[in-house]
């Protein structure tokens, strides 16, 4: 059987390490999850000793692939699961023991769950009338409830007369209509098309900041996380990797995964030769001599990957900063998007260097098989774990 408790200092990898940085402090959030664990089958754990702290009216969005706990804690905060070890508190009070309907919190679900032989009103009462709030109550509040959602004109249609973007407004007027402490989002807008998807995330973050809602969303879409949220909880393997405001996410991840997983990211792999406060110099596998910012870097000797973003390399000199890194490449792939230029170079033994540059009057367009000099600040190359 696992041991459902803290591990020994010397038994935690240096992975973990790096993943118990994300951990915030458990004693004045709204919402705290303190030293949650859960499993499903008394030997694997699928969230290991989750520590966060939500702040009240704040948008936390929990990030990461599938099976990366994320969903697995939205459900035990919803109280659809329940924690093996370790308290989950709102507003103060611990709510492992409070059935979901009487927890206060509002959810929204990817496939909007609601019931087909209903009206739009009928939908929006169902949750009061389960309160017992009494019926003159009912009615107010289901009309302010789709006058947040600017729905107020479909009250008498059923979910079969309205467009996915209509049920998902609907969907979201039934999570506010009783006023709740919380508002739990999972996957909400998975079944939009891209052009809708973007709409609403604007609308939903909107109109949270604007109730002063705290809200806690999953979703597996970067793009959607960083757009919408105060802060975003990367989950990995069970733990969070990281957990910041999404600028510093993007531009300084804590670990590889992270880089990897939020945005496009290059690599390169090399074997740190020097460290000198908050630069290390790195030998790249081919020979080449780079300096980066030491973030997983502990000791001369260790291999590393170096991650820089497309968009932070340059290949026009006259753009280069002063201080700036400079190597020589091979244009493999030039791609017109319209607003940028994507290509694709050969750089240090790496064919799958991508840079991303805006086009601009003065930017030359790349050709396949053409020598060029590209260059990137050593503040903007990070050293990682491998």
């Amino acid at each position: 059987m696992i041991f459902f408790g803290q591990k020994k200092k010397n038994d935690i990898t240096d992975r973990e390490k790096g993943c118990l940085l994300a951990d915030t402090e458990t004693n004045d959030g709204f919402v705290v999850f303190d030293r949650v664990q859960k499993s499903y089958d008394g030997e694997t754990l699928v969230v290991k000793d989750l520590n966060l702290s939500i702040g009240k009216g704040e948008f936390l969005t929990m990030l990461g692939p599938s099976g990366s706990g994320k969903t697995t804690c939205l459900m035990m905060l919803a109280g659809f699961e329940t924690a093996t070890h370790g308290d989950i508190l709102l507003d103060g009070s611990p709510i492992n023991n409070i059935p979901p309907h009487k927890r206060g919190v509002g959810m929204v679900f990817q496939n909007y769950a609601l019931f087909p032989h209903m009206t739009v009103g009928e939908n929006l009462s169902f949750p009061l009338e389960v309160r017992k709030i009494a019926k003159s109550d009912r009615e107010s509040k289901v009309t302010r409830a789709l006058e947040m959602v600017q729905m107020g004109d479909f009250l008498n249609r059923r979910p079969a007369q309205l467009s996915g973007g209509q049920q998902q407004r609907i969907a979201l007027a039934r999570a506010l209509v009783f006023e709740p402490d919380l508002v739990l989002m999972d996957e909400p807008l998975g079944a939009l098309d891209k052009q809708l998807r973007e709409h609403m995330q604007f609308e939903i973050t909107h109109l949270a900041h604007e109730l002063g809602l705290t809200t806690v969303y999953v979703t597996h879409d970067q793009t959607e996380a960083l757009t919408m949220s105060d802060r975003v909880a990367v989950f990995d393997d069970g733990r969070i990797q990281q957990l910041d405001p999404p600028d510093v996410l993007y531009e300084k991840p804590k670990n590889g995964f992270v880089a990897q997983f939020i945005g496009e990211n290059n690599t390169l792999e090399g074997v740190v030769k020097e460290i000198k406060g908050d630069t290390c110099v790195i030998a790249l596998d081919d020979g080449e001599v780079i300096d980066a910012t030491p973030v997983n870097v502990s000791e001369v000797g260790q291999r590393t990957t170096v991650s820089i973003r497309p968009e932070r390399v340059e290949y026009n000199k006259e753009r280069l900063q002063e201080g700036a890194h400079t190597l020589k490449a091979e244009v493999l792939e030039f791609i017109y998007m319209g607003d940028i230029f994507r290509t694709r170079l050969r750089v240090a033994g790496s064919e799958n260097f991508i840079i991303k540059t805006r086009n601009a009057p003065d930017q030359e367009k790349l050709k396949p098989g053409q020598q060029i000099e590209i260059g990137w600040l050593p503040s903007d190359c990070r050293a990682l774990d491998v």
